[in-house]
């Protein structure tokens, strides 16, 4: 299968930077797939699980949002976070998770609800990656 050069960068630097076959992530239209040759292309990304095909074998991991490119068959995620699954602390994403839920049921101003449910999409986008 052709390969293509992926490269993840967050606020903390560059996560990834390799030959793949394939990505696939969640943006705001949908899941999109990216294999080699594809066209120019730019999307924002939505919370949700990434899968990264390297060697034959597919990697998951979570992704806080962002912003994917694809220009001349090189790949640019720019994530907000983005955690390889074996790199997850289960027990920080459920006390996230309970953190987040708590925050809802208070009921405060809009402003702290919607900040909650976002939070609580990123503790379950990062439980549900972490689990397979």
């Amino acid at each position: 299968m052709n390969k293509f050069k992926l490269q993840i960068v967050t606020p903390d630097g560059l996560v990834f930077d390799d030959e793949v076959e394939n990505i696939i992530l969640r943006t705001i239209n949908g899941d999109v797939g990216i294999l080699a040759n594809h066209a120019d292309y730019v999307a924002s990304l939505e919370i949700g699980k990434a899968r990264v095909k390297q060697d034959g074998k597919y990697r998951e991991a979570s992704c806080n949002g962002g912003t994917l490119t694809v220009t001349d068959g090189k790949v640019r995620v720019i994530a907000f976070s983005f955690e390889w699954a074996d790199e997850i602390d289960m027990q920080r994403a459920l006390d996230a998770k309970k953190r987040a839920e708590d925050a809802i049921s208070k009921k405060n101003s809009d402003y702290d609800v919607t900040r909650a449910k976002i939070k609580l999409k990123r503790a379950l986008s990062r439980i549900n990656v972490a689990q397979k």
